[in-house]
């Protein structure tokens, strides 16, 4: 990842962070729920995904060694099933599980 590319992430961070700040109506929530005895923390997190259009469709598409339509999932739909400790049974990259050392 570029310096760059780091530098427009964080901005589109502030971006967001700005926004929710400067919401009238997320406010007017707050108010709300202050007016009924409460203190209000908000925590948000926000995830930013990335793909690079410039990768070829064969290299987003996976499982199995099935190519095109009728692969039943995508890298990034892999890698999102990884996080989650989901594994498949096709998977190429097997992940430890939690007794693995």
């Amino acid at each position: 990842m570029t310096t760059r590319l780091r530098e427009l992430i964080q901005q589109l961070g502030e971006a967001i962070h700005e926004s929710v700040i400067e919401s009238e109506q997320i406010a007017g929530v707050v108010q709300d729920i202050r007016k009924h005895g409460f203190d209000v923390l908000l925590m948000l997190e926000a995830t930013i995904g990335l793909n690079d259009v410039a990768k070829g469709k064969e290299e987003l598409e996976v499982a199995a060694g099935q190519s095109g339509a009728d692969a039943p999932f995508s890298q990034n739909d892999l890698s999102f099933l990884r996080s989650l400790r989901i594994s498949i049974a096709d998977d190429k990259e097997e992940t430890p599980g939690p007794d693995a050392r």
